[in-house]
């Protein structure tokens, strides 16, 4: 049984981890670079698959680094509060927040790079072989949701069959769920071989 102070101090987590995972660093970045609102071109995400869209390889990768490293963070907190239960809420509440921030209407990113950050964190060897498959599959497919979805999709399955700690290996079967229903639009435009390739431009107008 989980006592009422322990359930206190994993909300308290769940918040600092959403409020972490909420910050939109890909629409402050590619304001600040004069990039507009990347939530009016592409897909209308707050990530860096998103700003790669205005051509802009810089703040796309900027967008990376620190959404990643906000899923890390979130984890971090967690663990260090109450252990490996701790790190699931926070890396959970973190892609949770990165999706639906409360600053943007609840109208987020997908959770891919808040996602990365939190496996890496939490499940470092997991997270090397699924950068991997990425990785291999960008190289191959030039599909970027395609690409996460199979490195999230090994994700759950690595967790399960290294048998990782329950609440390690429930995050990561909650998140790899929602990034699923998160690309729900590219999954159609993959089955209809319309989905956009890795470098294509998307600018305004």
């Amino acid at each position: 049984m989980i006592d009422v102070f322990t359930l206190e101090i994993l909300l308290a987590v769940f918040i600092a981890g959403y409020l972490l995972g909420s910050i939109p660093f890909g629409v402050l970045l590619a304001q600040a670079a004069g990039l507009g609102d990347i939530r009016k071109i592409g897909s209308g995400g707050t990530g860096a698959t998103n700003v790669l869209r205005t051509g802009n390889k810089t703040v796309a990768a900027a967008t990376l680094l620190l959404d990643a490293l906000k899923g890390a963070a979130a984890v971090w907190i967690g663990a260090y509060v109450d252990g490996p239960t701790g790190a699931a809420v926070g890396g959970l509440a973190a892609v949770i927040g990165h999706s639906f921030p409360v600053w943007l209407g609840f109208k987020g990113g997908k959770g891919i790079a808040t996602g990365f950050g939190v496996l890496l964190a939490s499940m470092p060897l997991i997270a090397g072989i699924c950068a991997l498959a990425w990785l291999t599959s960008a190289l191959v497919l030039r599909i970027s949701s395609a690409s996460s979805l199979i490195a999230c999709a090994l994700a759950a399955v690595l967790a399960l069959a290294l048998k990782m700690p329950l609440p390690l290996l429930v995050m990561t079967l909650l998140v790899t769920a929602l990034v699923f229903e998160r690309h729900k639009a590219n999954i159609r435009r993959l089955l209809a071989g319309q989905e956009p390739r890795i470098g294509k431009s998307h600018r305004p107008g």
